[in-house]
């Protein structure tokens, strides 16, 4: 939000409708401060999970409200269907990224995790870059990130199941066993 209120304000990009608001001053300046925390918090194994869980109920809500403000100009059945898919894509992206970080600071170097973090840093950088000179794009990127998470999710949950199917058949039975 830091990134487009100061591309807006600078005159690189026309904001629409209601997100002139992300122009002013203070919005810019309390969304940096707010990503540089978002930044510092996100190298620290415990404090990143802490994080992401909170950030649960702020960021899936924000880009509902993001995409409300965005097609003020079009009809309100409209306006809901954005709100509702941006809602459900920073919903898909936001558990991809807190549960890839999850299993990731089980690791107990914290070089991973720092890469991990380093590496959605850029990621962020170059989506916002698609974002305001290439949406198709961007879109494009945004709808493989939700398939990739739906993927994941399928994954993890079929994970879950054959382990604690295997730990309800005890020790010395079960898929654990052949192996």
């Amino acid at each position: 939000m830091a990134v487009l209120g100061f591309l807006g304000r600078a005159g690189a990009l026309a904001l629409p409708g209601d997100l002139k608001v992300l122009e002013n001053p203070w919005v810019i300046g309390i969304t940096a401060s707010l990503y540089l925390v978002e930044f510092l918090a996100d190298k620290i194994p415990i404090v990143d999970s802490i994080w992401d869980v909170v950030h649960t109920f702020i960021r899936v809500p924000a880009a509902s409200l993001l995409a409300w403000a965005a097609t003020s100009s079009v009809p309100e059945r409209w306006r809901l269907v954005a709100a509702l898919l941006c809602g459900g894509v920073a919903l898909s992206t936001h558990g991809l990224k807190s549960s890839t970080r999850v299993a990731l600071n089980t690791s107990p170097e914290p070089v991973t995790n720092w890469i991990a973090s380093l590496t959605e840093d850029g990621l962020t950088a170059f989506l916002i870059f698609l974002a305001v000179k290439y949406p198709l794009a961007a879109a494009a990127v945004a709808a493989a990130v939700v398939v990739l998470a739906i993927v994941t999710a399928a994954w993890i949950v079929r994970t879950l199941r054959r382990f604690l199917r295997s730990r309800r058949t005890g020790p010395g039975t079960g898929e654990l066993a052949l192996k």
